[in-house]
């Protein structure tokens, strides 16, 4: 043990000085990740970011997943931040690398996903030349990201890494970008873990306040038709459980919005579905006659609110519970906000002895006319294979308890109306982005959070080519995904506006001439499926259950079918065209 008087030296428990060892920036890098118990990076390598990549050589302990395009590896690790809570982390070049990855940020941005994305750039001494493959990523990504930091002094990178995690996971959650140029990353530190955040004017979650909380109690008790809309704020604070008995001790009915699905049981006689474009017409109908509207962690954006004058219209009071308070107000008109976080808040209500069963028994016995008058309703067939009856084949045998992954289109609507999620970070989606090619490589992040959990991601056959190449990973690391394709050979939600909305002058949607999918799985290593009706399905899928490791199954579907209900952009959400839902 040395005793100089280094400057750089610290004291240890013993009273003697502790030189850091001098590591170069690529080394601290993978340190600091390790500190903050980060388990797994997806990433691409390229020329600026060698040095990080070189490092990890001689750091076993460092996993790292070779994804086979950047998209795959940012959605990848999105996919991982959704399932488990934990900050999802990637690597990637500059320039193109880069930005390859900015839909990746986009997509965590809008939906509030706590992610730490590092990318490479080119040497500081060339910066502002146009050299080889250098972008200003910091410049371009900061409207999508909470902090953008460009490392200019090896020294402070364990400072901004240990920063980058709590900006990424605090108060309301979001992607934060590392832009590391090549030679910061083989400059010398004298490394030692960073432990302090001394961020000013980043504002801490407030506490929250219970006089807003006591009037949305004076509010419950005086509605006869309270709505509670659940959203993606109760998943990612944990608050599930504090919802159900929020919900179960007011009597009040719950509506979910996409990513908010999974944040209360489905299975739930007070849970009246998904709300919103495609919602269920239980859902918007008691929206629509709601007089007290109670919205729990969701942003009422365009897909749950349509046209917004018309929105929840004999709602005396609409109340919000939010982390942000920019959230507050800003779509729909609130009469009392309370900003905090949403299990904080709940716990803060549930405490309150003011806290009673509303007078709700009429507008349940209401409410389940609803649901028994219209219910979720498909037409079936003996010749073809419908989605509808996939999502139900698949609901069955998982009952509700697996991890499930969408791409973006119809089958991510027809995910959310006929799958039963159980848990919370059990649906993974592109909500506000709207992100296709998300929906397989996110899959392989959720398997890799959580190997113990049955992961099934469930596809179009236009979104799932935009991220297929990602096949290999699951192969090559015997992931087990489930990985089901609806093909219907069309961008089947193009199709579907432009009947309903274009006079059905139907352009550019045709994806005949797609591959074989069996064949491309196989081309992989993967094992794979096909089926065309409800026998050949249930085989096809039970066989996908009962093979270790990832298998590809190919549900051909026919172009015709539609998402029902709809409600038409610009319109009311109770002028609901229900389709095959009569």
């Amino acid at each position: 043990m040395t005793t100089s008087t280094n400057a750089n030296a610290t004291t240890n428990l013993g009273g003697e000085q502790v030189v850091p060892a001098m590591v170069t920036g690529s080394e601290a890098l993978l340190r600091s990740l390790l500190q903050e118990g980060v388990d797994c990076v997806f990433g691409y390598p390229g020329g600026n970011v060698l040095y990080i990549y070189d490092a990890m050589v001689d750091n076993p302990d460092f996993k790292h997943i070779l994804t086979r395009h950047e998209q795959g590896a940012i959605h990848a690790a999105d996919g991982y931040a959704r399932s488990t809570g934990k900050v999802g982390v990637c690597i990637a070049t500059s320039g193109p690398g880069a930005t390859n990855l900015v839909t990746g940020i986009a997509t965590a941005y809008m939906d509030s996903v706590p992610m730490v994305v590092i990318t490479g750039n080119v040497s500081t001494t060339v910066m502002g030349t146009d050299a080889f493959q250098e972008a200003d990523i910091v410049s371009i990504t900061m409207p999508i990201t909470k902090h953008s930091y460009l490392v200019r002094d090896v020294r402070d990178l364990p400072r901004i890494v240990h920063e980058a995690f709590h900006l990424a996971s605090t108060g309301r959650q979001g992607p934060v970008l590392i832009d590391i140029p090549k030679d910061i990353s083989n400059h010398t530190l004298a490394y030692e873990p960073c432990t302090s955040i001394g961020l000013q004017g980043y504002p801490q979650t407030p506490a929250p306040d219970p006089a807003p909380i006591g009037r949305l109690l004076e509010a419950i008790a005086q509605a006869e038709r309270p709505v509670i809309l659940a959203g993606g704020g109760v998943v990612y604070s944990g608050a599930a459980q504090e919802l159900l008995a929020f919900a179960e001790k007011t009597q009040m009915p719950v509506a979910a919005t996409l990513l908010g699905l999974g944040g209360f049981p489905s299975g739930h006689p007070l849970f009246m579905g998904m709300g919103g474009m495609h919602g269920t017409y239980t859902a918007n109908t008691a929206i629509q006659n709601a007089d007290l509207l109670i919205s729990i962690g969701a942003r009422f954006d365009d897909r749950i609110t349509l046209r917004v004058e018309g929105f929840a219209p004999k709602a005396r009071v609409v109340a919000h519970l939010d982390i942000d308070p920019a959230e507050i107000g800003k779509n729909v008109k609130t009469d009392i906000g309370c900003v905090g976080d949403i299990r904080a808040l709940l716990e803060l209500a549930i405490a309150n002895d003011a806290l009673k069963p509303a007078r709700t028994a009429a507008w349940l016995a209401e409410i389940d006319t609803y649901k028994r008058t219209h219910p979720l309703r498909y037409e079936d067939s003996e010749t073809e294979l419908k989605p509808q009856y996939v999502l139900e084949l698949m609901n069955e045998t998982t009952q509700g308890e697996a991890i499930v992954t969408t791409d973006v289109g119809q089958h991510q609507m027809w995910a959310g109306q006929f799958y039963k999620f159980m848990h919370p970070r059990s649906l993974i989606t592109s909500g506000g982005l709207g992100t296709m090619g998300f929906g397989f490589p996110s899959a392989i992040g959720a398997q890799i959070g959580n190997p113990d959990r049955l992961v099934i991601s469930i596809n179009g056959d236009g979104g799932f080519q935009m991220c297929a190449q990602e096949l290999a990973i699951c192969a090559i690391h015997n992931i087990p995904v489930k990985i089901a394709i609806f093909n219907n050979q069309v961008l089947g939600m193009v199709k579907q506006q432009q009947e309903l909305m274009y006079a059905q002058r139907f352009v550019h949607i045709d994806l005949q001439g797609s591959p074989d999918f069996v064949k491309l799985a196989a081309a992989y290593g993967v094992k794979g499926l096909r089926a065309s009706t409800n026998d050949e399905a249930r085989l096809a899928w039970q066989e996908a259950l009962d093979t270790p490791g990832p298998v590809l199954v190919e549900f051909m579907i026919p172009k015709e079918e539609n998402v029902y209900p709809m409600v038409l952009p610009g319109t009311n959400l109770d002028q609901m065209i229900e389709g095959d839902c009569k």
